[in-house]
């Protein structure tokens, strides 16, 4: 039983973090040209978005619907605070490229 709960509650927080790491803009490019630093932090959040995203993806195949149901609500959670419109101001033109996450979208 508790088992169960620490699976449910690992795949929940991988799929939040996927969703945070998808749409995050940590990385801070520098004015004179030379993005070697920003180049492997990105590189790096980019390994652990997808080990993460691989790791919730193992976890859906062992076919236990509650681990299903749990990949889908982290996920979506994920989304709905990080990638969507709720909590943040509209503006004008939604497609601004100074708003544009550090990574590129997650596709399968």
């Amino acid at each position: 039983m508790v088992s169960n709960i620490l699976s449910f509650a690992y795949v929940f927080l991988a799929g939040l973090a996927v969703e945070w790491l998808s749409h995050a803009r940590l990385v801070k490019y520098s004015s004179d040209g030379y993005n070697v630093k920003a180049g492997l932090l990105q590189t790096l959040m980019y390994g652990i978005r997808i080990g993460l995203a691989y790791f919730v993806m193992l976890q859906v195949m062992s076919f236990n619907t509650g681990i299903l149901l749990t990949a889908i609500a982290g996920y979506s959670v994920g989304f709905s605070v990080f990638g969507s419109r709720i909590f943040k101001r509209s503006k004008i033109v939604p497609d601004d490229l100074d708003d544009s996450p550090d990574l590129p979208p997650l596709n399968c």
